[in-house]
């Protein structure tokens, strides 16, 4: 909490709005650049796509292969498409690949997916992967498997540029059919593109902006000025306990009033009509 600026790989065309303080600075996507020319082979084999263009997946550095009976189901589902597929996959070959899908130890993910030829980013939801496809404005069909994943690509699917399919569930006709939904329906990539221009229409660079509030911090010998001073609070007014039990004794004051008083009302009136009697 007591830190003079805190740096946030967070993008709100990726986030929902939320409330933040002066010295939150934004930098999603600050790694996202534009793309290079591929390697002569992969360019070649990405040319030869012709106008059905590629499909590209990638599971990311951690989880680089998936069960042998998953990796069949999804390699006889590329294998029924008309697009290539160019496949990050460091397991055993799936014994129902297609001719037209590309195992690789490695890819230019960034370079890929600004291909003109790229049409589907298939990916597990890391947050380098979804901003990398916000940027270049590529759709996605998400395989979430576990961290921060699920939540990753619920806000995507939420925002219309994500299709997400359990993995526990998956088979190749599920699977096939969330690409075929993702391919055709063009909501998919006209929301996804109209994310990647909200991205790129910013006054600077995020990496830019993160390096001036960093140099802003090291001129100015800190940033006080922008820090809450909510650190400063116990737990109990942070929190408000104070003002709970507070509010608390009044809700579980008043009810008890009004019994006493109506209790002594009625002994008064009790005993006034004993006496009389």
């Amino acid at each position: 909490m007591d830190a003079d600026i805190w740096l946030m790989r967070n993008d709100f065309t990726f986030e929902f709005p939320r409330p933040t303080m002066p010295n939150v600075v934004y930098m999603g996507g600050f790694q996202c650049k534009p793309a290079k020319p591929l390697p002569d082979d992969l360019e070649k084999f990405v040319h030869s796509s012709g106008e059905h263009g590629v499909i590209i997946m990638s599971l990311g550095s951690v989880f680089g292969q998936l069960l042998s009976e998953i990796n069949d189901e999804i390699a006889a589902a590329f294998a029924q498409l008309p697009q290539k597929v160019i496949w990050r996959h460091t397991g055993p070959r799936p014994a129902s690949l297609g001719n037209k899908t590309l195992i690789v130890d490695w890819l230019p993910q960034n370079d890929l997916l600004g291909h003109p030829q790229t049409k589907l980013f298939v990916a597990h939801g890391g947050t380098n992967g979804i901003q990398e496809a916000i940027y270049h404005g590529v759709p996605i069909v998400g395989l979430p498997i576990s961290f921060d994943q699920p939540d990753n690509l619920s806000r995507m699917q939420a925002k219309g540029t994500a299709k997400i399919v359990d993995i526990a569930t998956l088979d190749r006709t599920v699977f096939l059919e969330a690409i075929k939904e993702v391919l055709h329906n063009p909501s998919y990539k006209e929301n996804m593109q109209k994310l990647s221009k909200l991205h790129h229409d910013q006054p600077m660079k995020p990496l830019d902006r993160a390096v001036f509030w960093i140099e802003f911090v090291m001129r100015n010998r800190g940033a006080p000025h922008l820090r809450t001073q909510a650190y400063r609070m116990s737990w109990i007014e942070y929190h408000s306990i104070d003002v709970i039990l507070s509010l608390l004794a009044i809700v579980l004051l008043v009810p008890v009033s009004i019994t006493f008083i109506i209790k002594l009302v009625w002994y008064k009136g009790f005993y006034k009509n004993k006496a009389k009697n």
